[in-house]
């Protein structure tokens, strides 16, 4: 099972966004991905101007908030980026971040439960599998128990939503429970593959995890699985490590750690 690589950016120009998605291209990246918030770029337009400069890189919303659009919506904007990609689109979904209800208030819609955001999603996923043709890569973003468990029965790849403290123990009990729930997996969906971000390399975090007060050295000597050290060879190690231990062939790396980890990218290509 070969390591794949996604580049987490955030577009601040587009001249900027530009270069960064045929520099990803160039340096072997498998894939570009953008967050989804009310208080940034809207992926669907920047993913499809990234798609216009590339031709092999992959696209994805990471991830996309289902609660902020409808179906019908998601469907109509995932279409339009498999035809305007050549079908290089992969739509990530979530149920939406902390602060969401916020975000929703923002555009004068419900959040709904936990579990009723968990039924849209579905509800979502299944719309795009039905209606999209090619129907593109569903990833699902998943952290509790119960939204592992329903994504491992509906997506081909798994985010696994760790927090930055997270310890190598959390990502086994993760991993394990995506595995018991496959168990209701449809046959014809395959086997799930998983992903993971990293927040740090060496002592630099990235700028969501730093905003939270924490520091790199701290989480490393906690046993943090999300902050890599500086070293390629270590890194290269790791990586590969949790690739055949628990199944992560896909690793996002945030556009702050980008030049600190060149280094153990050009290694694992």
């Amino acid at each position: 099972m070969a390591l794949r690589f996604g580049l987490m950016s955030v577009p601040g120009s587009a001249a900027e966004w530009l270069r960064t998605a045929r520099t990803a291209e160039q340096d072997g990246y498998h894939t570009l991905l953008l967050p989804d918030t009310v208080y940034t770029l809207s992926p669907f337009p920047a993913l499809a101007a990234a798609a216009a400069v590339t031709t092999e890189l992959r696209l994805r919303p990471n991830v996309l908030a289902d609660p902020l659009r409808l179906a019908p919506e998601t469907v109509r904007e995932t279409a339009a980026l498999q035809l305007l990609s050549d079908g290089r689109f992969e739509l990530g979904l979530g149920v939406g971040r902390p602060d969401t209800d916020t975000q929703l208030r923002k555009l004068g819609r419900a959040a709904g439960s936990t579990a009723e955001r968990r039924t849209r999603l579905l509800a979502t996923a299944a719309s795009v599998r039905a209606e999209v043709d090619p129907a593109p890569p569903i990833v699902i973003a998943a952290g509790g128990p119960k939204m592992l468990a329903a994504a491992a029965t509906a997506a081909d790849r798994i985010l696994l939503a760790t927090g930055p403290q997270a310890t190598e123990e959390d990502l086994n009990s993760l991993v394990a429970h995506v595995g018991d729930s496959a168990a209701d997996r449809p046959a014809e969906l395959g086997p799930v593959a998983l992903s993971l971000q990293i927040a740090g390399i060496g002592d630099r975090l990235n700028a969501f995890v730093a905003a939270q007060g924490l520091n790199a050295a701290d989480l490393r000597e906690a046993g943090s699985i999300a902050v890599l050290p500086e070293d390629p060879a270590a890194i290269a190690d790791i990586l590969t490590g949790r690739r055949d231990k628990f199944g992560i062939d896909e690793v996002i790396v945030p556009a702050e750690l980008v030049d600190l980890f060149a280094p153990a990218l050009a290694r694992l290509r």
